[in-house]
């Protein structure tokens, strides 16, 4: 299955949080072979738990945290849960912002963050986060390239429910003192773009630029043979299509629907090349390991325009701090 279903944040949690006293009270026996202990007297399923993928575990500890913690202001990867930006894999710690410290502390897994700029903060569905261009702007300067142009490219693109805006990004940034992340922030003000319509495309645009290979246009449409079709990457020296897979597209828990739709793609791929485009196929998996990505590239006639980036790809293996 596709790493894609990865990339979108869970905005609440996958698992019902159990509290303790209302544990005592049902007369529920929480036991460490069934139950995991997530924060004192917040607990859940523990099967449930270990089976879930791991950002949804992380998902399920930041609202542990703030179940304990309802007063907390979270920042970073916490406050993306609650935004829904993306996520990849499970950041190691719950980041919190209390602009009344001197400097930012760390206790146990929970990192405290201060700054010398203050972050605008924003309740969403009863939980305290810094705002979403805050919240943008911080991973902006502290993520690696791809995932920070993910998080971008979903809080300003109307198809992944973004919405802010890149001047509002660039506001933010430019009026900040802190000069940490800069160099991170003009390459990611360069690249974001409002038509990506998926944490995948947004990733795959990143490594096709780092491995070498022109820059796509996104969601272009044709009319073929009374048929309208828009395709995520159209590079147009070639003519070639890209796409960039996410299984959950083809509605895969209902099986008749899911038929429906790949034989539906399957002829709109026909068409597509019976009027001259060659096609590229792959998913966030391919992306992340970057020559599976390639290698659909040039079978579908497109080259390369300058040497890789090595020290760019290096860091699609560090997604997460």
């Amino acid at each position: 299955m596709s790493l894609l279903l990865s990339a979108r944040a869970v905005t609440a949690s996958p698992l019902p949080l159990i509290q303790a006293a209302e544990a005592r009270r049902l007369g529920i026996r929480l036991d460490p072979s069934t139950h995991a202990r997530l924060r004192k007297g917040i607990y859940v399923d523990r099967a449930a738990y270990l089976a879930l993928k791991p950002w949804e575990r992380y998902a399920v500890r930041v609202h542990a945290f703030v179940l304990r913690h309802p007063s907390a202001v979270l920042c970073l990867e916490s406050a993306a849960v609650v935004h829904g930006l993306p996520l990849f894999g499970a950041p190691r710690d719950i980041h919190v912002y209390d602009p009344g410290r001197t400097a930012s502390r760390r206790f146990g897994d929970v990192a405290v963050h201060t700054w010398d700029d203050p972050r605008d903060v924003d309740e969403v569905d009863g939980i305290l986060v810094t705002a979403l261009v805050d919240t943008v702007v911080d991973l902006g300067r502290v993520l690696q390239p791809a995932p920070a142009l993910a998080v971008a490219d979903s809080a300003v693109s109307p198809a992944q429910g973004g919405t802010a805006s890149l001047a509002d990004l660039r506001d933010r940034s430019s009026g900040q003192s802190t000069k940490r992340g800069r160099a991170r922030l003009r390459w990611l003000w360069d690249h974001v773009d409002g038509a990506a319509e998926s944490p995948g495309e947004s990733v795959s645009r990143a490594v096709i630029e780092g491995a070498g290979f022109p820059q796509p246009e996104l969601q272009r449409e044709f009319r073929y043979e009374d048929c309208l079709d828009r395709v995520d990457f159209h590079f147009a020296q070639t003519r070639a299509i890209g796409e960039s897979d996410g299984w959950q597209k083809y509605a895969l828990d209902d099986p008749d629907a899911a038929v429906r739709r790949l034989a539906d793609e399957k002829r709109r791929e026909d068409r597509l090349r019976r009027n001259g485009h060659p096609f590229a196929r792959w998913d966030l998996s391919d992306a992340w390991r970057v020559d599976p990505l390639a290698r659909a590239l040039r079978a579908a006639g497109i080259r390369s325009v300058r040497p890789r980036d090595v020290a760019f790809l290096a860091t699609l293996t560090r997604r997460t701090r």
